[in-house]
């Protein structure tokens, strides 16, 4: 498979005469800490990809390099976020599902059709398409990877800030040997999702 996506399925849906296609995906289903963030992506007419590509493809250099040309290239794009309480209250899935809702509910317009990471997408109405690996086919999903991870790269910055002993700057919150090793060494803390493990062991939910 090649790992550049590209706009074949975009391409499908203009032919029959839809022209608000948007791309849909998210970050941070497996961490142990933080937030899962959506994004929506619509590419105009005629976009030309300058890189974009699956955003775990990509380094953090050049995910935040990308994402910055967002804006000047044409790309509409918005973001949903479900915080970690919600994701114990409701299960990660479910919460994957309400931030792809919101992320599609802060676009600037209604979408004709959602071409959907990995998922069919439960609650909406929209024509949809689910498209398994997406982001390293679709050039929507790509970009909509990239908007995704990079919000929740940043929101992950900001909770190092405030508690740095979990260095979270650097492993994101996902489940490495580091984490769980500060983890156990200082216990959860307020942004750790205590329904997943080693969390619950620790904070004796399970």
């Amino acid at each position: 498979m090649s790992a550049n996506p590209g706009l074949s399925w975009e391409n499908k849906y203009a032919s029959l005469g839809f022209t608000k296609i948007v791309g849909l995906d998210e970050a941070g289903r497996g961490p142990l800490a933080g937030p899962v963030v959506a994004a929506a992506a619509f590419l105009p007419p005629n976009f030309r990809n300058f890189g974009i590509k699956d955003s775990k493809l990509l380094t953090e250099k050049e995910r935040e390099r990308l994402f910055d040309l967002f804006e000047k290239s044409g790309i509409v794009w918005a973001v949903g976020i479900v915080n970690h309480r919600d994701i114990d209250r409701i299960n990660i899935l479910e919460a994957s599902h309400l931030a792809m809702r919101k992320a599609i509910g802060r676009l600037p317009f209604q979408p004709d059709v959602l071409l959907v990471d990995g998922m069919r997408l439960k609650g909406v109405k929209t024509q949809q398409e689910r498209i398994v690996k997406g982001d390293r086919k679709v050039l929507s999903i790509a970009a909509a990877s990239v908007a995704a991870k990079v919000t929740r790269d940043r929101i992950m910055r900001i909770f190092h800030e405030a508690v740095p002993q979990y260095n979270f700057t650097k492993h994101k919150g996902y489940c490495t040997r580091e984490h769980v090793r500060l983890l156990k060494k200082h216990g959860a803390c307020w942004c750790h999702r205590n329904s997943f493990e080693p969390v619950a062991s620790l904070v004796g939910r399970r």
